[in-house]
């Protein structure tokens, strides 16, 4: 064979799905031990920011400037609903649509779409390509 068919013979579809799952197993291995040690750096930096945080609230200060960095100690408040149908005509009442963020449901999108193709929302954009997905064999 020439070095030129070589270059140009393509791998058979066993041995591109072979080194596939390969990539794959070694990129899910690699990522469980990242996940592993981010997790434990996680922790122990929750130790230090509640030190942090005890030290900031006997001191009764909001910040503390050191030569390393400054600390600020902020409030913060999330919100969440138990009642989602309330919520939604609570929204729809006050003309509040904007309490959401702004972000589209893509599987809702997708039914929604398919029940109704001749009522398209204004300004709605799609992506659409394909994809490959590799499994190992059954046995």
């Amino acid at each position: 064979m020439t070095e030129e068919a070589q270059v140009t013979e393509p791998a058979s579809m066993d041995k591109l799905v072979r080194v596939y799952r390969k990539m794959r197993d070694k990129l899910q291995e690699l990522d469980r031990e990242y996940t592993t040690k981010m997790e434990e750096i996680k922790v122990q930096q929750d130790a230090v920011k509640d030190a942090i945080k005890a030290q900031m609230q006997a001191l009764g200060s909001k910040s503390v400037s050191t030569p390393s960095g400054t600390a600020i100690l902020s409030k913060k408040v999330r919100y969440s609903t138990q009642d989602w149908d309330s919520f939604k005509e609570f929204m729809v009442q006050n003309n509040a649509l904007d309490l959401l963020e702004k972000r589209i449901a893509q599987t809702n999108m997708a039914q929604f779409l398919e029940e109704n193709p001749t009522l398209v929302p204004p300004g709605l954009n799609s992506d659409a390509f394909y994809d490959v997905s590799v499994r190992k064999p059954t046995k």
